[in-house]
């Protein structure tokens, strides 16, 4: 005599359904870095836009508005297919935004190993980055901020030292320069003291002339690389955190999508079996 069996259609053993909450979940995350990404990218066009096309162009690969915007562009696309596959339930999306990430998260994590491995070589293409900004430093205004603000954060000037700056064309010391600044350096360079009323903005003037000690009583004249990699050894655990905070982010990323494409693929066995065995109940 038949009976019905445990796993047959109908049975409350093979109910299959795709969480609501992992969903909704999946779709706020991604729609969060959807619009900081729109943000990014529209605060990169706007810069952009700023500057003439000149001076944009000859320092491309060190140009702030041009990695904001790229790096908006794939956050826009990734974040995009992540929230169009979680409210779809799309498994190619999902998939897509899975792979995205996970390449994404692996190559940050091999990017940080090499660079622990071969930090002699990042030095070395740390040094060429500063140096070629160095030498772009009047023709881009976001370079010319980043430089000041880096230099009067580590108080440093230059890469190395800070007769750096005569890479530059206007800061150049060859007696030929007619530029204002020959010898000099930015004032982004200057020891300012904290008890003098009036700020002499031209501290850094013809200050490459001066010995290294005797410049040293006006101006930092030690090099950013340096001071960037002791700062670096100094906080060693902050930028272990740092790290550890964008990881996060990312493996939640990957872990939510892995569960909602395991749903949706139990979800379409279950609808699959239950057309095959319609026909026949007690099969």
């Amino acid at each position: 005599m038949g009976g019905r069996r445990r796993d047959a259609p109908g049975s409350d053993e093979d109910y299959s359904f795709v969480s609501p909450v992992v969903k909704y979940l999946l779709f706020l995350f991604n729609f969060i870095f959807w619009i900081i990404s729109l943000v990014m990218v529209a605060i990169g066009v706007y810069a952009r836009m700023m500057k003439h096309a000149e001076a944009a162009l000859a320092c491309l690969s060190v140009d702030p508005a041009v990695m904001l915007m790229v790096v908006g562009v794939l956050m826009f696309i990734i974040t995009f297919c992540g929230c169009v596959g979680s409210l779809r339930e799309n498994i190619c999306l999902l998939n897509t935004f899975c792979i995205c990430l996970t390449v994404i998260f692996l190559l940050q994590l091999a990017a940080g190993i090499l660079g622990f491995i071969f930090s002699d070589k990042a030095r070395t293409r740390v040094t060429e980055m500063i140096n070629n900004a160095i030498v772009h430093y009047r023709e881009d205004i976001d370079l010319q901020n980043l430089i000041d603000f880096g230099q009067k954060e580590f108080g440093c000037c230059g890469g190395v030292t800070y007769t750096d700056w005569s890479q530059n064309i206007y800061f150049n010391c060859k007696q030929d320069n007619p530029s204002r600044e020959r010898c000099s350096v930015p004032f982004s360079c200057c020891i300012l003291s904290k008890d003098k009323e009036v700020i002499n903005t031209m501290c850094g003037q013809g200050m490459q002339e001066l010995e290294y000690i005797e410049a040293g009583d006006h101006i930092h004249t030690n090099g950013c690389i340096d001071k960037m990699v002791n700062w670096i050894h100094s906080n060693l655990f902050l930028l272990g955190g740092i790290a550890l905070g964008l990881a996060i982010p990312q493996l939640v990323g990957i872990l939510l999508s892995q569960i909602l494409i395991n749903q949706i693929k139990d979800q379409i066995e279950l609808q699959n079996y239950n057309l095959k065995h319609r026909s026949d109940p007690w099969s």
